[in-house]
């Protein structure tokens, strides 16, 4: 692969995909003995501090006054969303099988591909509308599989 892949966006979100995939069975694991609120906050402390090594290895800190308004206002909002998030997934986790919370976690994908193109007026073809049922008509199949 050349090397303009490792930099593209595709390669993160692959990355991301993997990680999220490992995250959900490590959590499933790590949540069998422990209240699923105080999985999420262990969770949250261990991501608190390799995203502070990552920041301060790359030298990428910034005074609060020079961060825009704009961007700590929605980054804080999207911390308060993923805060409830993961409250939300851990739990799950706590009470239903792996294998079915995380493909009904992943109808987020479908409402991304709608707000986004409510909201941040990204496009919206015959595709990724297709694509978007197909998420949902799995989801479900998984949903109420036996």
């Amino acid at each position: 692969m050349p090397s303009a892949f490792f930099q593209s966006w595709l390669f993160y979100a692959l990355g991301a995909a993997v990680f999220a995939a490992l995250t959900t069975i490590l959590g499933k694991i790590g949540v069998e003995k422990i209240n699923s609120d105080l999985a999420t906050f262990i969770r949250t402390v261990v991501i608190l501090c390799i995203t502070a090594l990552f920041v301060t290895a790359k030298a990428q800190w910034l005074r609060i006054d020079q961060i825009p308004l704009r961007a700590l206002t929605f980054l804080t909002l999207s911390g308060i969303t993923t805060g409830l998030s993961w409250l939300c997934y851990y739990k799950a986790l706590q009470l239903g099988p792996a294998s079915r919370v995380a493909p009904i976690d992943k109808l987020s994908v479908v409402l991304v591909l709608l707000i986004s193109f409510a909201i941040l007026g990204e496009s919206f073809s015959w595709k990724v509308a297709l694509g978007g049922v197909l998420i949902t008509a799995g989801v479900i199949l998984i949903a109420v599989a036996d």
